[in-house]
């Protein structure tokens, strides 16, 4: 994919939801969301084991996160896919679908472009964002 619709939905969505956002500053989700949060984006947690990260409510799941959830940035195990597709295709919001570094699944990012949602895999979103930003 090239750089141009990567920027494009950078500069338009400020708000992304972050399914598997940990607490622990070891995590590359922790330290993804800190990254986003000091360049201006809104970051909305989901994750049913903890309820606060970067002093923001975490929630249980991506249908209890506030509407509309447009692009979502997955750090989940790979096998976690094909029911993450499920909730995301449920709410019929979700424009952009952001797999981190090592998520990958191929029938479910097939399923994700089938109902019109871009889908970006195994790059990490403060890399690129950094990278096309400065």
């Amino acid at each position: 994919m090239s750089d141009t619709p990567i920027r494009s939905w950078l500069r338009q969505y400020r708000t992304i939801t972050m399914v598997g956002l940990s607490n622990n500053p070891t995590r590359d989700s922790y330290q993804v969301a800190e990254y986003l949060l000091a360049h201006g984006f809104t970051v909305h947690g989901v994750n049913p084991a903890i309820s606060e990260a970067h002093g923001h409510t975490v929630y249980p799941s991506l249908s209890e996160t506030p509407a509309p959830v447009e692009f979502v940035n997955v750090f989940r195990r790979p096998d976690t896919l094909p029911a993450l597709v499920d909730e995301i295709l449920a709410l019929g919001t979700v424009k952009i679908v952001w797999l981190q570094l090592g998520v990958t699944h191929i029938d479910s990012e097939a399923r994700l472009r089938a109902a019109g949602i871009e889908v970006i895999a195994d790059r990490c979103l403060k890399v690129e964002h950094r990278r096309l930003f400065g």
